[in-house]
């Protein structure tokens, strides 16, 4: 493994749920506009809310979290949705002038 993998969301994922820890994978599936992360990004978080990667450049990372401790609890994907014209984009800083949707599924 290299320097570039050991960083990875995935091979993280991988690496905490080995552990023993139940986790939950956050992906940007559709951007619209001036979207801060490209279609494909990953954040990784567990159940006691570590997380690693990023789907929006720190802008909704708490919101999400947040949406994916749930996910972890219930086992329930969700698809989630921010854009500058959404009042929680605001109030979690999505404030760039796009839009993004991220898929939240429990894995492992």
């Amino acid at each position: 493994m290299d320097a570039n993998d050991a960083h990875d969301p995935l091979t993280i994922a991988e690496r905490w749920m080995d552990d023993g820890r139940m986790v939950a994978l956050a992906t940007v599936v559709e951007t619209w506009g001036s979207a801060p992360r490209p279609v494909g990004s990953h954040l990784v978080i567990d159940g006691e809310g570590n997380f690693h990667g990023s789907v929006s450049g720190g802008c909704v990372e708490g919101a999400v979290i947040g949406e994916a401790m749930e996910v972890i609890g219930n086992g329930e994907p969700r698809l989630l949705e921010f854009g500058v014209a959404d009042e929680t984009a605001w109030r979690v800083g999505l404030s760039c002038g796009g839009r993004i949707r991220v898929y939240v599924e429990r894995v492992g």
